[in-house]
């Protein structure tokens, strides 16, 4: 038995996996979000204790017997999160979390610091990631910053407590802008930029390696004879990918979720941060990765059926199974601003060519084609960075729609798989290196596909309809930005 946490932002998931893969058992606890001011996002660590703590009691009064077998346990985990401990291991502050945007300032100075950051990092600073939130507490709160020992993201802290080592692992660590990610080891020159040193970051791992036990303790607390292996985890992109089978070179996904990603598996450290693609490393080892991240994906559909005072499925019910022309109206997707390409925290959405026989179905559509068109731009800096992708599986909430996802497979040029178990999420990837991590299996041997249920191809006359909106699409950006800025 093996056991996957995913320390997300909404809430701590556990799930419970035997020795054939299949899924025993589920829990779940929710967590609030604190903003003490707009563009503040904060937790406290010790809620995501607490509810680790919950889950996994949980699943020990569904399944004992299953649980007291558990012989390895993996986390994943939401990126970029910013733990401050002390000398003596204690929380300093409220974690600032990834769609935290005070550090913007703090951005551009590590820039002028340390010129080399994109090459080394892969990735351009962003307010999101770990790093700028160091220099704005150096900045804002030098006490803490002067007390400050470690350095931990969410789910290494959460490791922490289960075993009392500090250990992070690539995918994770390549997420805080510390990381020399081609050589898979923290930089020195990056660390110095932020005023830190290799003492204030915990010990590295691959993914799929053991980080450490289980305290004894907690073992009794679940019933466990022996206590479990924990395994170095993954960023929650990471174990989704493991959870995919996504582990080969040019494997690849799109992930509908609240957010939207584009990922690509890489045998190479390929970094293109001039159009805002993330290169990371992969959980395993000797793979990493580039994803094009947008900011809103099936939020987006939310928002839109909120507006409309609709749930999300009957919007979506007329339009069918397939598109038969674009929408008349086009929607640009930037209700939260925009990562990829444009790293543009300011751009807010908009609705454009509307007439009066617009109707509700139409600004539905228009809703898909818009969050497509923001993937196609991820596809677009994917390609300027050496990466040609043949298809993608797809996951996530909005992977329920075959409409959307046969409007995505026009827009984007390459047919796309409806699979099997598409939002069985981090936790089960998490599981997966939990095993590997306890037996030394290989990823080849535990990271296996998803049935594929269907394949949607690009409907070549829609494609060419889809390629010149996109055009559109684009140029509406610069007159757009000029309206918000």
């Amino acid at each position: 038995m093996y056991l996957g946490l995913d320390i997300g932002t909404s809430a701590i998931k556990a799930v419970l996996v035997d020795d054939g893969q299949n899924v025993l058992a589920t829990a779940e606890t929710p967590l609030a979000i604190s903003r003490p001011q707009p563009g503040f996002s904060e937790q406290n660590p010790e809620d995501w204790w607490q509810a680790t703590l919950a889950s996994i009691d949980t699943l020990k009064a569904e399944q004992p017997a299953a649980l007291a077998a558990v012989r390895g346990i993996g986390l994943s985990g939401q990126m970029h999160g910013a733990v401050l401990l002390d000398a003596f291991g204690k929380v300093l502050r409220p974690a600032i979390l990834w769609n935290d945007g005070r550090s913007s300032a703090e951005c551009r100075e590590l820039e002028e610091r340390f010129p080399a950051l994109h090459q080394i990092a892969g990735n351009l600073a962003f307010p999101g990631f770990t790093a700028p939130k160091l220099l704005w507490v150096r900045k804002h709160e030098p006490d803490l910053f002067a007390r400050t020992a470690k350095v931990l993201l969410p789910k290494a802290y959460v490791g922490y407590r289960l075993t009392g080592e500090m250990v992070e692992e690539m995918s994770d660590a390549s997420g805080t802008l510390w990381l020399d990610v081609g050589r898979r080891d923290w930089s020195d020159e990056a660390l110095a930029a932020t005023f830190l040193s290799r003492e204030h970051m915990p010990r590295l791992v691959e993914g799929s390696a053991a980080a450490g036990r289980i305290k004894p303790e907690l073992a009794a607390r679940w019933g466990m004879d022996t206590p479990p292996v924990l395994a170095g985890g993954a960023g929650d992109n990471a174990a989704g990918a493991i959870g995919l089978g996504a582990i080969g070179a040019n494997d690849a996904f799109v992930s509908l979720g609240t957010s939207g990603v584009l990922w690509a598996t890489t045998d190479r450290y390929a970094p293109n941060p001039q159009s805002s693609v993330h290169a990371f490393c992969h959980a395993i080892p000797a793979t990493w990765h580039q994803m094009g991240v947008i900011l809103s994906a099936a939020s987006a559909l939310g928002w839109w059926a909120n507006v409309a005072k609709e749930a999300p499925g009957d919007l979506l019910a007329p339009l069918g199974d397939a598109p038969k022309a674009p929408s008349r109206a086009t929607f640009l997707p930037y209700l939260s601003g925009e990562r990829t390409p444009h790293n543009d925290t300011a751009i807010r959405a908009a609705f454009v060519g509307m007439d009066h026989d617009t109707g509700r179905e139409a600004l539905t559509q228009a809703v898909l084609e818009g969050v497509s068109f923001a993937f196609k731009d991820c596809l677009d800096a994917l390609s300027a960075a050496g990466t040609r992708l043949t298809q993608a599986d797809v996951i996530g909430g909005g992977s329920r729609s075959r409409f959307w996802i046969a409007v995505l497979a026009s827009v984007l040029g390459i047919p796309l798989n409806r699979v099997e178990d598409g939002e069985r999420g981090g936790a089960f990837g998490a599981a997966r290196l939990a095993r590997m991590a306890a037996t030394g299996e290989s990823p080849a041997e535990i990271c296996l596909p998803p049935r594929r249920i269907e394949t949607i191809e690009p409907d070549p006359v829609l494609q060419q309809a889809y390629a010149e909106r996109h055009a559109l699409y684009k140029a509406l950006y610069p007159a757009l930005k000029g309206v918000t800025s």
